[in-house]
């Protein structure tokens, strides 16, 4: 698990190396967590091997927008279109977004939960070229607060005497138990 300074350190690596004009994907490539970049349109324009390990899928160039993931979910088992993801919210506001947690469902079935690290990208005159966003697994921390969610809402369940508010309860709690365990489940495979 990389501590949030750490992340910022590979994303410094990264916006360094493009910043200076250098062979950027060089060193994007040799980077050990997943970074990707998109253009000012949202079309993915570069990725390095960790994101096709942390996606399990190779992103498809010219089709993909956005994201490098195959589907996104937030924390509460929402899906998020891929247009309202963080990158796109960063490449919108021309902002970074810290933050944020979702979880990426993968081809094979299995999910990670990741923190993404969008930033903008501007040229020397200042006008928006793109983004770049880094994703760190969180999936043993995630995994955990599903658990304990999952546990607050059985412990308010068993408290109510209302029944329907009890059942929706017990739903929600099933709902954080799956999740938790998909999330045990990938980071062990």
């Amino acid at each position: 698990m990389l501590s949030s300074a750490q992340a910022e350190s590979h994303l410094d690596t990264a916006l360094a190396a493009i910043g200076d004009g250098s062979d950027w994907r060089s060193v994007l490539d040799q980077l050990p967590v997943p970074i990707y970049t998109i253009d000012a349109d949202g079309a993915v324009t570069y990725w390095n091997q960790a994101c096709i390990d942390f996606a399990g899928r190779q992103p498809e160039l010219g089709t993909d927008r956005w994201c490098v993931t195959w589907k996104i979910y937030t924390t509460t088992g929402e899906f998020l279109p891929h247009d309202q993801c963080p990158m796109a919210e960063a490449l919108r506001a021309q902002q970074s977004i810290r933050g944020a947690v979702a979880i990426a469902l993968r081809p094979d079935g299995s999910r990670v939960a990741f923190t993404p690290y969008p930033a903008p990208l501007f040229d020397k005159d200042g006008q928006l070229t793109g983004a770049i966003n880094m994703l760190i697994d969180v999936s043993e921390e995630q995994s955990a607060a599903l658990a304990e969610q999952a546990c607050r809402c059985r412990r308010l369940a068993w408290a109510t005497y209302d029944r329907e508010v009890s059942e929706v309860l017990g739903t929600m709690a099933d709902g954080y138990d799956r999740t938790a365990a998909d999330l045990r489940a990938s980071a062990a495979a």
